[in-house]
């Protein structure tokens, strides 16, 4: 609980993240979608920024991913991106994740949480949303302990291939030394 309480301490206290989350959830609330978050390096980048006391790092993009069986097409998703960037000029990218098992060559996934723990990376695999009320809620497939520990662990759900690929193309190990590579 510790990490959760400190986690959603950087994120209200992150302007750019509180708006883009807050955007996202309306969008979201408008076109009656629940499963829906903000993941990936949106949350990891900042847990690892402020464990290395580092400024906050800025985001190459934001990674929306949603839940929706009825409309998988890749052309829904730019069309939510262009409406989201209406509102922000933020770098927007929207998955569905009903759709990206095809990718994946995976058995088709059953909702955004379970996606993600086909992800390459553990510590990749978390996520946050508001819920209607406006409070933060935190997802994490594998445990906050996972980022906070400062290691970068393989998901043996995933294609090692691609983990290994992921880890040599990153500059997590450049931007922030006290990581370490567990397999």
């Amino acid at each position: 609980m510790e990490y959760e309480a400190r986690l959603k301490d950087w994120l209200l206290s992150d302007e750019m993240r509180m708006s883009a989350l807050k955007l996202t959830a309306q969008f979201f609330a408008e076109n009656e979608v629940d499963d829906w978050y903000i993941a990936a390096g949106f949350v990891r980048n900042l847990v690892w920024d402020k464990l290395h006391d580092s400024p906050v790092s800025v985001l190459e993009d934001i990674d929306v991913i949603y839940w929706c069986h009825e409309e998988t097409s890749i052309y829904r998703d730019k069309l939510i991106e262009l409406a989201l960037s209406e509102q922000s000029n933020l770098p927007w990218s929207v998955k569905n994740q009903a759709r990206m098992h095809k990718k994946n060559n995976h058995s088709a996934y059953l909702s955004c949480l379970d996606a993600m723990s086909y992800w390459p990376e553990k510590q990749t695999a978390i996520a946050v949303k508001l819920d209607e009320e406006g409070e933060l809620i935190i997802d994490s497939v594998f445990g906050l302990e996972t980022v906070f520990g400062l290691t970068v662990n393989y998901n043996p759900k995933a294609d090692e291939s691609v983990f290994m690929k992921r880890v040599s193309s990153k500059p997590w190990f450049n931007n922030y030394p006290n990581l370490s590579l567990e397999l």
